[in-house]
């Protein structure tokens, strides 16, 4: 996959050093000659040229590439390449970093930003991630789906805790994605099944967060007199 990756600060060579290791194309672009090192990611390729310039970009032929990130400390710079690479030159996919929190309601399709990264968010879910059981945190969305990939750390009171996950009906489109288990990723398996204290990462739309948060914490437990739940009337997530 070709990647081209704009800002060639710290964030940027950090991304390109761990592309580069799985096996990817990779083209820093950086306006400013005294951040141009190439000794410092010596497998990518470098282009000393201000990405929000046609010329610019043209000259990287930018149109052969399949992702851009924009990776700059600037908002604005992010912005205005996201929208030049998706309108102008057609890349498929264009990932771009939000640095002030402020700013984040912006990096969306209109501006040609199919996946915004949002520093302070993630380093805010990563935290109460590590710190919340029972908890539904949010770490990334996916723009284009309108859906997010979220963790919850399932409580020792958790009523599918020993529940085999094949009868772990979930609400709307939520799907399980991985389960995190002693450190260990694994993906779930029909006859798993959920034990306290795993983190459980779901890709689910916003408007089924809660219910999601609700299912896996405390089950409602139905009016008296009311008619169990057949089988039949529920939906199976595998």
């Amino acid at each position: 996959m070709r990647v081209a990756i704009v800002g060639a600060g710290n964030v940027g060579r950090s991304i390109a050093k761990e592309l580069l290791q799985n096996g990817h194309h990779i083209l820093l672009i950086e306006r400013d000659p005294n951040a141009v090192k190439p000794e410092s990611v010596p497998n990518a390729d470098w282009l000393l040229a201000d990405a929000c310039e046609l010329d610019s970009l043209e000259e990287a032929q930018l149109e052969t590439f399949d992702v851009s990130i924009a990776a700059t400390g600037d908002d604005k710079a992010n912005l205005v390449h996201s929208l030049l690479a998706k309108t102008e030159f057609g890349v498929p996919r264009t990932v771009s970093r939000v640095n002030h929190p402020g700013n984040e309601w912006m990096f969306d399709e209109q501006w040609g930003v199919d996946v915004a990264v949002s520093t302070p968010r993630m380093m805010s879910a990563l935290v109460e991630e590590a710190v919340t059981v029972g908890e539904l945190v949010r770490l990334f969305t996916f723009r284009e789906g309108s859906a997010n990939l979220v963790e919850l750390t399932i409580p020792e009171q958790s009523p599918v805790v020993g529940m085999p996950l094949r009868e772990l009906h979930l609400p709307g489109d939520a799907v399980l994605v991985a389960v995190i288990r002693d450190g260990v990723g694994m993906a779930p398996q029909r006859d798993g099944v959920m034990e306290p204290l795993d983190e459980a990462l779901f890709v689910v739309s916003p408007e089924f967060e809660q219910v999601l948060a609700d299912q896996l914490v405390q089950r409602a437990r139905p009016e008296p007199g009311a008619p169990a739940q057949s089988h039949e009337d529920r939906e199976t997530w595998l």
